[in-house]
């Protein structure tokens, strides 16, 4: 059942240049006219700013541009009946903050996001770069019960649905880096990270983490990745509705989680890769360990691995590794 604070803002959201009636509002949630102020005083301490207008009402002119708990659940257009949301000012690790409290037994599904993170981490534990700016960094957590061997595929279909979200909600053309990357022209705007925790041959706990770029400045990027990284904000040229995003983004996470498990995403995974895949005819080098195999990519098999073809002309396939694009053939 929704709080009277989701009430109010799912008013405020539907009526964003009209007024809402302060009376009408007290009908609704069953409260006084000075029950209905103290919301909105409450609103107003967290961010939002909202007009009154006497024997008009309450009108929101802008809301809170960091994560608020409330208003990301008020726009979310698909939520499971026993999924559950967090937000926080700062953690270590979004993922490693869902995993404690998988382990706690906390009920999945549920998401955790963080303004700020201290210690988060991308692929093979590297620092992923994640001050409080306006960025989303966000994990999901879930208990599938499937075999390890049907999860392989998993994070490429994720990215490749967070793709297909970002490419109708703005302008712009985002490209999918085996296995986790988000680039847009060669530069990194996102990535993935799954971690899972496997029982009797079966996945117990699963961690499904983003670090997407949204609305950080050219200026944020320390030296190292201002030629490397790039955030939405950049690209389109204008602040993104951090909240509203963020809610489009674990709607798409939770349908497309969903669709995984059911087996449905079979049906779209190769046009998507198709469609999104930036490797593709591109000379790379696979590290795999310390062993480096050149060649060029021919694609992904139904099992998400990479598919290269090497100087003999043989078809290597690759379930994990680190990808370099060649700017000239591998020898």
């Amino acid at each position: 059942m929704p709080s009277p604070e989701h009430t109010v803002i799912r008013a405020l959201l539907a009526r964003q240049t009209g007024w809402v009636s302060g009376g009408d509002l007290a009908k609704k949630l069953g409260v006084s006219r000075v029950a209905v102020w103290q919301y909105f005083e409450k609103l107003r301490a967290a961010g939002f700013v909202i007009e009154t207008g006497h024997a008009r009402g309450y009108r929101l002119v802008s809301a809170p541009p960091h994560a608020h708990a409330t208003l990301i659940e008020t726009q979310l257009k698909i939520r499971p009946r026993d999924f559950t949301l967090t937000v926080l000012d700062e953690t270590d690790s979004t993922n490693d903050e869902a995993a404690r409290q998988l382990a706690a037994g906390r009920a999945a599904p549920f998401a955790i996001v963080a303004r700020r993170q201290t210690k988060a981490r991308g692929r093979l534990g590297r620092p992923w770069h994640s001050p409080a700016n306006g960025n989303l960094y966000v994990s999901f957590a879930f208990r599938p019960q499937l075999e390890p061997a049907r999860m392989t595929p998993f994070t490429l279909w994720m990215g490749l649905n967070l793709c297909e979200l970002i490419a109708n909600a703005t302008p712009l053309k985002p490209g999918l880096k085996w296995p986790n990357d988000l680039l847009f022209d060669g530069r990194k705007a996102g990535g993935l990270l799954t971690e899972a925790r496997v029982d009797a041959d079966q996945i117990r706990d699963l961690v499904f983490g983003l670090g997407l770029n949204l609305n950080s400045l050219a200026a944020d990027w320390p030296d190292d990745l201002g030629q490397r990284a790039v955030s939405l904000a950049e690209l389109t040229g204008h602040t993104l509705d951090f909240n509203r995003l963020t809610a489009a983004v674990i709607g798409r996470v939770l349908l497309a989680y969903q669709r995984f498990l059911d087996g449905d995403y079979t049906k779209t995974f190769a046009e998507l890769w198709h469609r999104y895949d930036v490797l593709r005819g591109r000379a790379v080098t696979v590290l795999e360990g310390t062993h480096r195999h050149p060649g060029t990519v021919l694609g992904v098999d139904d099992d998400g691995a990479l598919l290269i073809k090497n100087a003999r002309g043989r078809t290597q396939r690759f379930r994990a590794g680190e990808v370099t694009i060649e700017k000239t053939p591998p020898a």
